[in-house]
């Protein structure tokens, strides 16, 4: 990107062609452009090296696996078919194992039994072998994989269907944040690497791919990656001081109780911090490059507007997106914690009491920080992008 910038109407005005046409230039200010970009490359040479420095212990990630298996010693796990259920009792074929093609009779928890398992169905059981030398077959689970991988099949062909290229790339960018949290947060973690570090370093990393692959190298996008990183930076930072304020453990589910069960030293307290920065991403994401992209329509559509009007027409458009989202990421954690609130709402607890209790805590944190971030995400993106946009022309008749 040079100094002069061929953009459509929504990318700046027109200089000495008489008028600002779809494909007229626009002239981006170098201090602006060139302040922007070296703060990105900074922060993306930062994330890097945090990268490297909380890159996780393979040797030690892989000993916690083997040392925290559901196989016990004599255990192991075999595929069977369904044959027929009464009540409680399933018969079926076993597809794998020492006794493949064997008939077995296994129990099924009730839950299970009520679910209108048919003859064909996939199931897993879990294979203990007993003093005599033989098998003892106890329900793990339902095989899912067949109808989840039809879901994600419907998932990626509508994205790509509807959104196309443009659907492609936002595919490509999922799956890199999916191989970074995978691959570098979760073993980073229970390694015990600092949460809050991990968090940011890993966010930084996955909004760097996922804006630039998804919508493209511009200063339109720029704009918008600075505005998400300082989000994320107030969104950790506020998440780090209410986790202390609220007291918060991360003692809020089995889970937890678990992990640090098993991995002796784990400051759940961190790992929820991290998991407060990550949260956020998504709608983070959004509500920015919304942001920086109205501020350039907006240049594009009215090239003679001032900068302060520019930014207020910016966050006109802003307010309202902000309304919505905040729905959006309250409804989404009150359906997360739908079941845990209907256990909790048993014991007569008031309003407030129900709202202190670590479980509800934690999500009403998770809320009121990644809203918090949101929201001031919004004028930083709209103030960056009207930095960052060619300043206003004088409209002259011909």
């Amino acid at each position: 990107m040079g100094g002069r910038h061929t953009a459509g109407p929504a990318q700046g005005h027109g200089h000495g062609h008489g008028g600002h046409g779809p494909h007229a230039e626009v002239d981006v200010r170098r201090g602006a452009r060139a302040v922007l970009l070296g703060a990105l490359a900074v922060a993306g040479v930062l994330a890097l090296i945090g990268l490297a420095m909380l890159w996780p212990d393979r040797a030690e990630a892989d000993r916690l696996r083997e040392e925290v298996s559901f196989q016990g010693p004599g255990v192991s796990f075999v595929d069977a078919t369904l044959r027929s259920v009464e009540d409680t009792t399933a018969s079926v074929t076993l597809e794998s194992g020492p006794e493949e093609g064997s008939r077995r009779s296994v129990g099924l928890p009730p839950e299970v039994a009520g679910l209108d398992l048919e003859p064909g169905d996939s199931l897993r059981l879990q294979a203990a072998e007993t003093a005599d030398g033989g098998y003892e077959y106890t329900y793990f689970g339902t095989d899912r994989e067949t109808p989840l991988w039809l879901l994600a099949g419907l998932f990626v062909l509508v994205v790509l269907l509807v959104a196309r290229w443009r659907g492609l790339l936002a595919l490509l960018g999922l799956g890199f944040a999916g191989l970074v949290l995978l691959g570098f947060v979760l073993p980073a973690l229970l390694t015990g690497e600092p949460g809050l570090a991990v968090g940011l370093v890993a966010s930084t990393l996955i909004m760097v791919v996922v804006l630039y692959t998804t919508h493209g190298f511009s200063l339109r996008t720029s704009a918008a990656l600075a505005g998400t990183l300082v989000g994320l930076a107030l969104t950790a930072g506020l998440g780090l001081v209410a986790t202390r304020a609220t007291r918060l453990t991360g003692f809020g589910s089995e889970e937890a109780g678990f992990l640090t069960t098993y991995i002796g030293g784990l400051d759940l307290q961190d790992v929820f911090t991290c998991a407060l920065v990550v949260a956020g991403l998504g709608v983070l994401n959004d509500v920015t490059i919304t942001q920086s992209s109205a501020v350039w329509e907006l240049r594009g559509a009215a090239p003679e507007l001032g900068r302060r009007r520019l930014f207020l027409s910016g966050m006109r458009i802003g307010r309202d997106h902000i309304a919505s989202t905040i729905y959006t990421i309250v409804f989404a954690y009150a359906g997360t914690a739908l079941v845990l609130m209907m256990v909790l709402s048993l014991y007569g607890l008031s309003i407030g009491e129900l709202l202190a209790t670590e479980e509800i805590a934690q999500e009403v944190v998770r809320t009121l920080v990644s809203s918090t971030g949101l929201v001031l995400a919004v004028p930083v993106t709209t103030a960056i992008a009207v930095w960052t946009v060619p300043g206003p022309v004088r409209m002259s008749s011909r």
